[in-house]
């Protein structure tokens, strides 16, 4: 595991495929930056990334949130623990990512990989620290701080 500077996260890397997808480093980097830019505390934080098949993420999108079809990113947030000392990290949850689905939509929208791998990465990040897109006025507010995440790190909006 990587550690990155400011809010020191931990990110916990889980391989359950085959295929093509990123090197633990890249997915702890991405994962720390969107960290960074949505909490300004210096709090110890832990994320767990696990890259999955289709098959994986259809079952936990009709268990967790009846859906029943395969997606892109899912987030599993944890949830505040009440008395959890300070020098203690906080665990803010579960991205979960299926690398069929990130190869097949980077080639559908023209996009690389590699970027549309950043922007899964950060935007199930977002969704751990509390944010959503369920109303308009939300969506404007993740997709502003995804763009910029991506934007300042050399990345196109990856909404146009």
């Amino acid at each position: 595991m990587m550690s990155i500077p400011r809010s020191h996260v931990s990110v916990d890397v889980d391989v359950a495929c085959d295929g093509d997808f990123p090197a633990p480093e890249f997915v702890e980097v991405w994962v720390g930056r969107a960290v960074n830019a949505a909490r300004d505390d210096d709090c110890l934080s832990e994320v767990s990334v696990r890259i999955v098949e289709k098959d994986e993420i259809r079952a936990l999108n009709r268990d967790y949130r009846q859906r029943d079809y395969v997606t892109n990113v899912l987030s599993f947030p944890a949830g505040t623990i009440e008395g959890l000392p300070a020098e203690e990290a906080q665990a803010l949850g579960d991205v979960v990512v299926c690398a069929a689905v990130v190869a097949a939509e980077a080639a559908d929208q023209g996009k690389s990989v590699e970027d549309h791998w950043a922007h899964m990465l950060v935007h199930g990040t977002l969704h751990l620290i509390g944010f959503n897109h369920e109303t308009d006025a939300e969506a404007e507010v993740m997709e502003a701080l995804e763009i910029g995440i991506l934007g300042a790190n050399g990345i196109a909006n990856p909404y146009q």
